[in-house]
């Protein structure tokens, strides 16, 4: 017969072991010299995310981007892959996960430029309006979430 302390051990060892095995794994490319694109690596790491950041050249950005299917009008600072989808910019993390939830068929999420107030922009209690939007694969876009 087990003990209740027992038990309980076990329950926590068990609950312990599902939320890391949740947390999905965000590789982003950024330039080194970027502190917003830092910032929001941060964003995302509090959210519960495992990010791993990859430093690139201006260029090695710009062709990852590319080959991602983002056009030059939906690109940002910073290029975010999880599970499949391509995530642009400084997009907030619950909108990542909202984006994994619902698994729609598209490319990923893009906030395009560098929104004041978004996640890794912040300016105290300044802030502008933002759209984050849905990438489809046919290389067109829709609001995912208006912020």
């Amino acid at each position: 017969m087990m003990s209740n302390l027992l038990r309980m051990m076990l329950l926590t060892a068990v609950l312990l072991g599902a939320t890391r095995a949740e947390a999905q794994q965000v590789e982003v490319f950024k330039s080194e010299s970027c502190g917003c694109c830092s910032l929001w690596i941060e964003h995302i790491r509090r959210n519960g995310f495992d990010v791993v950041g990859r430093n690139k050249a201006l260029g090695q950005l710009a062709r990852i981007k590319l080959a991602a299917g983002l056009k030059p009008q939906l690109q940002s600072c910073h290029t975010g892959k999880v599970d499949g989808y391509v995530i642009e910019g400084h997009v907030p993390a619950a909108d990542v996960r909202k984006l994994l939830a619902e698994r729609p068929e598209a490319i990923g999420l893009s906030v395009p430029g560098m929104p004041l107030g978004s996640p890794g922009m912040e300016a105290g209690d300044r802030r502008e309006s933002y759209e984050v939007l849905l990438v489809k694969r046919d290389g067109t876009s829709e609001v995912f979430v208006r912020r």
